[in-house]
């Protein structure tokens, strides 16, 4: 059986071999239409990353400052409106072929996997917005995730503020921005009945770069999710603090902290949880050839309930991260490049526990084209391996 397994895993990845005689698309093309540029201007083609001028048009609220121009607006005649003369919208559509996953053995055509609709502009000199509807993932409607609105240099205090919807640990690593279908496991995590992860939150987030290189954010989270289609659940917001310091432009090193409570429940009356999570953070560019990942977190929570047992289990510790190495032979001309992650969960609660490593690969047919293949071996008390092989678009 094992070798039957291989074999149906060798002949998936001798497929997109054949692919590839032979590029990512994780910004949105607006953009691209907008200013009328490639998308290798703001990204790395093969990278999972900003370039330096991305970075730029990032932080100035995805605008172009020195490249602006009034025709991308209606003269309205009022100087406190603009508008779009075309609204800038982006689809992103994925698909794979599966084998294996989560174990049941079938090989699956997942197309489309992922279609997005996604739209980003500036609303005035120091306002800009971001937001996408996620039309399908896996075949189901998911609806809003990122959302949010940026307000650029807060008071001219160098300060820029973000209220909406978004990821927890994106000051740490963008999950929307990885190559691999893998996640970065250690941000999805919650034990017992905890709704309190690093993934989508609704809050404010502050950041401020100082010109040392130095950069400080700071969120204020609802600490609840957004899966269970309201707002807060209870009076607590949570807490996440983070500063990095970047060394030349190789490396970047940073810590962050996060703090909350949170109103639990269980079979006989609500209870109160301390939520703490601390961890490191570092990233590496070797020339833009190598890029290595690394995130280590430790998290305590002081009581959880287990719905599986109906048992607490108080002083609830969680400790885990990731390790991820990006190699492309060009640096940020490269078409191709091949990813690996480690993803690695040890917890008092049995079922965090995950181990898993990833070896993923992706050849750019077109700026917005992308060919990808990926392998997880998952380890534990059932070890198992899933292979795709697809595509990732965008326009």
């Amino acid at each position: 059986m094992r070798k039957d397994f291989f074999n149906k895993i060798a002949a998936l990845s001798i497929g997109l071999l054949f692919l590839i005689p032979a590029n990512q698309v994780r910004g949105i093309p607006a953009y691209a239409r907008k200013y009328q540029i490639s998308c290798q201007v703001c990204h790395a083609p093969a990278i999972a990353r900003l370039k330096s001028f991305g970075e730029e048009f990032a932080a100035n609220g995805y605008r172009m400052t020195k490249y602006e121009s009034p025709r991308y607006f209606i003269p309205t005649g009022d100087e406190k409106l603009s508008l779009f003369r075309e609204l800038p919208l982006a689809i992103r559509f994925d698909g794979h072929v599966m084998y294996n996953f989560d174990n049941t053995g079938k090989t699956d055509f997942t197309a489309p996997y992922i279609l997005k609709l996604l739209s980003s502009g500036e609303l005035s000199e120091k306002i800009s917005y971001y937001f996408y509807f996620l039309m399908n993932e896996g075949g189901s409607i998911v609806g809003i995730e990122d959302a949010f609105l940026i307000f650029k240099d807060v008071f001219k205090s160098g300060i820029n503020f973000y209220i909406g919807q978004f990821q927890a640990s994106d000051p740490l690593f963008k999950s929307e921005l990885r190559y691999t279908f893998e996640e970065y496991k250690i941000y999805d995590i919650s034990p017992g009945n905890s709704l309190t992860k690093l993934k989508y939150e609704r809050g404010i987030m502050l950041e401020k770069p100082f010109k040392t290189g130095t950069t400080l954010q700071a969120e204020v989270l609802n600490g609840c999710g957004i899966e269970q289609g309201v707002f807060d659940t209870d009076n607590h917001k949570n807490l996440m603090f983070r500063v990095s310091q970047a060394a030349g432009k190789k490396v970047i090193v940073g810590l962050f902290y996060y703090a909350g409570r949170e109103e639990l429940y269980d079979q006989a009356a609500p209870f109160t949880s301390n939520i703490k999570m601390i961890g490191p953070d570092i990233k590496i560019s070797f020339d833009d050839k190598f890029i290595l990942n690394c995130q280590y977190m430790r998290r305590t929570d002081s009581e959880v309930y287990l719905e599986a047992d109906g048992s607490k289990h108080p002083d609830a510790k969680t400790q885990g991260g990731f390790v991820e190495l990006i190699y492309s032979p060009k640096g940020d001309m490269s078409k191709w490049y091949i990813d690996g992650l480690v993803n690695f969960i040890d917890s008092d609660i049995q079922e965090l526990d995950y181990k898993s490593a990833t070896l993923h690969a992706g050849y750019l047919l077109r700026r917005n084209v992308k060919l990808v293949s990926e392998f997880t071996y998952q380890f534990g008390d059932i070890e198992y391996g899933r292979a795709s092989v697809g595509f990732v678009s965008a326009f």
